[in-house]
């Protein structure tokens, strides 16, 4: 279990160094405590039916702890994002949250190599599109025309 839960922190870190690069507020200490807490949640809910009545399963099922984290982050998202005038902030910080809680959440059930392959993808995705400026050519493409 203590293996699981720095393999989270380790993981959920690198998920924030993006947003901690840029000045985000929900950053590297955010990612690590979210990704803990998603898999010491998971490995709570696999340990429940072992620990409760010398082993015997009460009606315990897994995957509502799953469920539960998936809308206890929704509501930590909710927070993050931010309107103001016409434009939205912070949606890509609330979804790399939410994604952190999904690797965070496989490290408790001890699918660690794809909770790592799935950390680096989208850490690197996130990396990629800040990078090459996708979201300013996007804007740019919906823009007035020069030939109109």
């Amino acid at each position: 279990m203590l293996l699981r839960l720095v393999a989270a922190l380790i993981l959920g870190g690198l998920m924030g160094i993006e947003r901690e690069r840029i000045g985000k507020e929900a950053g590297v200490g955010t990612a690590m405590l979210v990704a803990a807490g998603a898999s010491i949640f998971s490995m709570i809910s696999l340990a429940i039916p072992h620990i409760a009545d010398g082993g015997q399963t009460w009606g315990t099922i897994p995957d509502r702890v799953a469920a539960n984290i998936v809308v206890g982050i929704g509501f930590l998202g909710a927070g993050i994002i931010i309107q103001r005038g016409g434009h939205v902030r912070g949606l890509t910080t609330a979804a790399l949250i939410w994604a952190v809680a999904a690797v965070g959440t496989l490290v408790g059930l001890g699918l660690i190599p794809f909770a790592a392959a799935s950390a680096v993808i989208i850490s690197g995705t996130l990396y990629l599109i800040r990078r090459i400026g996708i979201k300013e050519r996007v804007r740019d493409w919906g823009g007035e025309n020069e030939s109109d």
